[in-house]
């Protein structure tokens, strides 16, 4: 007892000394570790990162075990890893600076009723592409800025609709291979050349369309649809990650989701909002009634 007491008073007081600052330093160490660990599963380095932790665990046990000589070769080998390790991950790291500074840029956010529009053209285009085989890019921009997406295309400015998108995807079209840019629900750009993803554990089976898609999902936070030319499947790329063979309410639920949810999450609040204030409005105005 006298043991469980005396740890829980070494508790007490480490707590105590714990201040604001102190807080700060953990969770941006855990935020740190947490940013790792996604790095390490999106680039699908486990063996890599077993090999260091491998590396970690002898260095702490020569220490421990008083091993001068494999001591200091296995520092220095870390040290050189660290440098090798930012030229072995130059892609993914300058990826990932690129993703970082383009979301410093103001955000855009469309309308509720202009996004609906543009989801239900998209959607509308998806179904007759998909059943005559058209392959399509279609982007929709979120808050990471697509300027430089755009600027490799033909500026477009236009109210989107299905006609249209089918039009631009047309296989005689001169900007059929390249992808659309949707930008606060109307159709900013065509043509785009996109970036490849180079993620080499993806599908053989996966064209160069739906490797574009992703790489593009891979360094910004826009919703990318892929229909494929050869099967007529429809697919989605957020964050690097492919969603495939999506129904057509599949495809119309998932744009919702992930395009206007916050715009309706806002609209409920707003509704809760009035209910509130007329409730109480409604019970002030009973109070005040004379009592007869």
């Amino acid at each position: 007892m006298e043991a469980i007491s005396s740890a829980l008073s070494r508790a007490a007081n480490l707590f105590a000394t714990i201040g604001p600052a102190d807080i700060v330093d953990i969770l941006i160490v855990a935020y740190l570790i947490y940013r790792v660990i996604w790095f390490v599963r999106r680039t699908n380095s486990y063996n890599l990162a077993k090999g260091l932790i491998l590396i970690l665990v002898v260095l702490g046990l020569s220490y421990v075990l008083g091993l001068t000589m494999i001591n200091f070769l296995l520092r220095k080998t870390v040290e050189l890893g660290l440098i090798a390790l930012v030229i072995l991950f130059q892609p993914e790291l300058r990826r990932l600076l690129e993703r970082m500074g383009r979301s410093l840029t103001t955000s855009r956010t469309s309308s509720s009723p202009s996004m609906e529009t543009a989801i239900a053209q998209t959607v509308l285009a998806c179904t007759d592409m998909s059943d005559s085989r058209t392959g399509a890019l279609i982007i929709f921009e979120r808050g990471v800025n697509l300027n430089s997406i755009m600027g490799t295309g033909t500026v477009i400015n236009a109210d989107i609709t299905a006609e249209l998108i089918k039009n631009l995807f047309f296989n005689k079209a001169p900007l059929h291979d390249g992808a659309i840019v949707v930008r606060d629900g109307r159709i900013a750009a065509a043509g785009c050349v996109l970036p490849l993803t180079q993620n080499t554990n993806l599908s053989k089976d996966l064209g160069m369309r739906h490797r574009a898609g992703i790489g593009l999902s891979e360094q910004s936070d826009a919703v990318v649809v892929i229909l494929s030319e050869e099967t007529g499947s429809i697919s989605v790329a957020i964050d690097g990650m492919l969603k495939r063979h999506l129904t057509i309410p599949n495809l119309n639920k998932l744009l919702h989701s992930e395009l206007i949810m916050e715009g309706m999450d806002e609209s409920r609040r707003n509704t809760l909002r009035n209910f509130m204030r007329n409730f109480f409005k409604v019970n002030q105005n009973e109070q005040d009634k004379p009592s007869e």
